[in-house]
């Protein structure tokens, strides 16, 4: 496992880079502040996706964290000692809050899939980097919030993916009200997709990883950017859109390699292999 630079004021590096084949592994390292998302791990983090897209052997990336929180949003005591800059702390928030969209745009747009490994709490932005990944397991223990309002601080940002994850009604309750669902209620909302216990929690998001990235690399990137795409457009936008898409995936070398090793019953060798 690879340790980013250790930023000024750290005791350990924020944040561990690791390989399992052709998934790459980024893992949040401040458990004693619950992996806040200071500046400079938002940095760490938008260097290593930024990374694993360049990096051509990587087919899928799990971001899971140490200790006893996923991530508890944004770094609240680093927010507030900003208050005494000459400006109030405007030109910091700017830049962290605009940092932050980055990196989870990077998510959604990086053409492979990104996995979240959720085995503790996830509030706030916490709970809005799940929401940005693709898929998302948790461990039974999991929590999730957007509960800023609490501290009176509405979650802006993090309502955009929450949003999109799941019910409008569930969402604005959640927004509102300060709630925090279990692991289960995510599950039925549609935040994650599967609950395991504790113990099963690295396995099963290996598991998903390792099965996307036995898939055609190019057709997941192309799938996967015009789902997102799509669910932006109204139904006949996006079915024109996405009619154009799959003519394109059909003169693809891969669909021919796929299809061809359907009929003929055999495993698909990907020609970016």
């Amino acid at each position: 496992m690879t340790a980013s630079p250790l930023p000024a004021g750290e005791a350990e590096p924020i944040l561990l880079t690791s390989r399992d084949g052709p998934v790459a592994r980024l893992t949040l390292n401040r458990p004693r502040a619950m992996n806040c998302l200071s500046l400079a791990m938002l940095a760490e983090l938008q260097k290593a996706l930024d990374d694993a897209a360049a990096d051509p052997s990587v087919r899928a990336v799990i971001i899971d964290a140490h200790g006893k929180g996923f991530c508890a949003g944004h770094d609240l005591k680093e927010m507030t000692a900003h208050r005494t800059d000459s400006d109030g702390g405007r030109v910091y928030y700017e830049q962290l809050f605009d940092d932050c969209s980055r990196m989870m745009l990077t998510i959604r747009n990086l053409p492979l899939p990104v996995i979240a490994q959720v085995q503790g709490i996830a509030t706030a932005a916490g709970c809005q980097l799940v929401a940005a990944c693709d898929l998302a397991v948790a461990s039974d223990v999991a929590r999730f919030g957007v509960n800023g309002v609490d501290s009176g601080l509405f979650c802006s940002t993090p309502m955009v993916p929450l949003s999109r994850n799941i019910p409008a009604k569930a969402a604005m309750e959640m927004l509102v009200l300060g709630e925090i669902v279990d692991a289960e209620r995510a599950r039925e909302l549609g935040l994650v997709n599967c609950v395991v216990a504790p113990e099963d929690l690295e396995a099963k998001a290996a598991e998903f990883a390792a099965r996307a990235a036995a898939k055609s690399k190019a057709v997941v990137a192309l799938g996967k950017r015009a789902f997102y795409r799509q669910r932006e457009m109204g139904i006949e936008d996006a079915y024109r859109y996405t009619s154009k898409v799959i003519v394109d995936n059909m003169m693809m070398r891969d669909a021919e390699i796929g299809i061809a090793a359907f009929i003929g019953k055999t495993d698909p060798e990907w020609e970016d292999e």
